[in-house]
């Protein structure tokens, strides 16, 4: 049943309302979004976000329109369909990975975090695609190809959660779920006119996810709005035993994010803005990007933000070279989450290797990590790295402490999203890609995604904010109160044709 409801942009707190008026059910509202993506993921502009559907989302929404006409809401998700990316292990629901060689795989349990969703009243309606094995920028994988960004169909929604980005910025779930190791929550955000978080290290539960490098892995939230990226970090974020990482959750407070919105303000905010990572203008993939991050200055200026500009951090670009970790551990991170599942089709990176490996334009990283070392504690590069990470973290620091900041600003990515014609003639390979993600990722700091806004041809621009180490309560109250302010938020023609 959906009366005068229209779920299009629809945030949580839409959907309750609109759920407790009467004007619309669960079940009612699985259904909407099931048909949208058959009307826009498999036909119509067939956007290709969704790997598989589950087939049970109706019957669990049966059950919570149920249990909400006996007693109310079950929890603070209450039949919320959610997107969840293919990295994440599904108890009795195909999980892939992006790998053409897990296509039949069905885990035994949930991912942590999936558990958490479902106890909190969440529907998983689908999973979404990434690149094989998280391993790449971009949205193409061995499972079912080739993933296009809503908002420009020539053009790639960034990996590796380019499923749910795609996904939730065309309306086809209500909020998502990606993972983030160098920047895979917040690049296809940036692409996708989304907001998407990666918190400090630790503050969600890695467990039933496959690793890339488990020093930078964190699953967080994609939505379209930053009220819901604080619902569902009030959800996710805790301790997790079955983690020892979530020991971070020592030091942050215990306040809700949501309740700490409404101390979010860019009145007299501090924000300094690392030009480093802004692209060349005279760069045409590059110059409509500084455009748009130049307008999001002067929106943050004009709200009363004092923006410092700009603030430097010493050879960047050789320190985001030296903390670089995927070829030294990426191999034994994953083995060891493979050896771990009896019913897999591959226990190992050289069997997955062996029996297909990836997706040829997303090919680049992975064959680098068979070649990796089987034990990067015995390799003196790798101890390397991880002191330069320390190192990494300390400058950002040193800048915050010098300028007294609230946060650091730039541009996710200096380019526009790729076409695919730049992945086949090489202009763009994963391990050459200038994504500005990487700088929290091996920095161990934690960074938010904010829509920018679209360049005059239409295509999304990310704007990072990154801070420091456990204040990610103040960066999502930053992020909301940026949202307040903005109209950057638009969805994407192509849903609504």
């Amino acid at each position: 049943m959906i009366q005068s409801f229209d779920p299009i942009e629809a945030t949580i707190e839409d959907i309750h309302e609109a759920m407790r008026a009467g004007e619309i059910t669960s079940h009612a509202l699985v259904d909407w979004y099931l048909t949208r993506i058959d009307q826009y993921d498999r036909n119509g502009p067939e956007l290709n976000s969704v790997v598989t559907i589950n087939s049970d989302a109706k019957a669990r929404a049966a059950e919570l329109d149920e249990t909400f006409d006996e007693s109310g809401f079950v929890g603070p998700l209450h039949g919320i369909p959610v997107l969840v990316k293919d990295q994440a292990e599904t108890e009795g629901l195909r999980t892939t990975f992006g790998s053409a060689v897990f296509d039949d795989y069905v885990p035994e349990a949930d991912a942590a975090i999936v558990t958490k969703l479902k106890d909190a009243g969440a529907i998983v309606l689908a999973k979404t695609n990434l690149c094989d094995w998280a391993a790449s920028w971009f949205g193409y994988s061995s499972a079912i190809g080739r993933t296009k960004n809503p908002y420009a169909l020539d053009r790639d929604p960034g990996g590796s959660s380019a499923g749910t980005g795609a996904g939730v910025a065309a309306n086809l779930g209500a909020v998502g779920i990606g993972e983030d190791t160098g920047g895979s929550i917040r690049l296809p955000a940036g692409y996708c006119n989304l907001f998407g978080i990666r918190v400090t290290t630790g503050l969600i539960s890695r467990t039933g996810l496959s690793s890339l490098v488990s020093r930078q892995d964190t699953s967080g939230p994609m939505t379209r709005t930053a009220e819901d990226l604080a619902r569902l970090l009030d959800i996710l974020v805790g301790y997790d035993d079955t983690d020892t990482w979530t020991g971070a959750n020592a030091g942050i407070p215990d306040d809700s994010f949501t309740e700490s919105l409404g101390r979010g303000t860019l009145d007299e905010t501090r924000i300094g803005v690392l030009r480093q990572a802004f692209g060349d203008d005279e760069n045409p993939e590059a110059a409509p990007v500084n455009a748009v991050v130049e307008e999001t200055l002067t929106t943050l200026k004009d709200a009363g933000a004092t923006l410092v500009d700009p603030v430097t951090i010493p050879d960047l670009d050789e320190k985001l070279d030296a903390t670089s970790l995927y070829v030294l551990q990426s191999k034994r991170d994953l083995n060891e989450f493979l050896d771990k599942r009896e019913n897999a089709p591959a226990s190992s990176v050289a069997e997955i290797d062996s029996a297909g490996g990836c997706h040829e334009l997303v090919s680049d990283l992975f064959d680098a990590m068979v070649d990796g070392p089987d034990n990067p504690d015995a390799v003196p590069e790798y101890w390397e790295g991880v002191a330069a990470q320390s190192a990494l973290q300390r400058d950002i620091l040193r800048v915050h402490a010098e300028h007294d900041l609230d946060a650091v600003v730039f541009p996710d990515a200096p380019v526009l999203p790729p076409t695919e014609q730049h992945l086949r003639d090489g202009t763009y390979t994963t391990m050459e890609f200038p994504t500005n993600t990487v700088i929290a990722s091996q920095s161990g700091c934690p960074a938010v995604s904010v829509p920018g806004g679209t360049t005059d041809d239409g295509i999304p621009v990310g704007v990072e904010l990154m801070g420091v180490p456990y204040d990610d309560h103040s960066l999502v109250a930053l992020a909301h109160a940026y949202d307040q302010l903005t109209e950057t938020r638009e969805s994407p023609l192509a849903s609504d044709e």
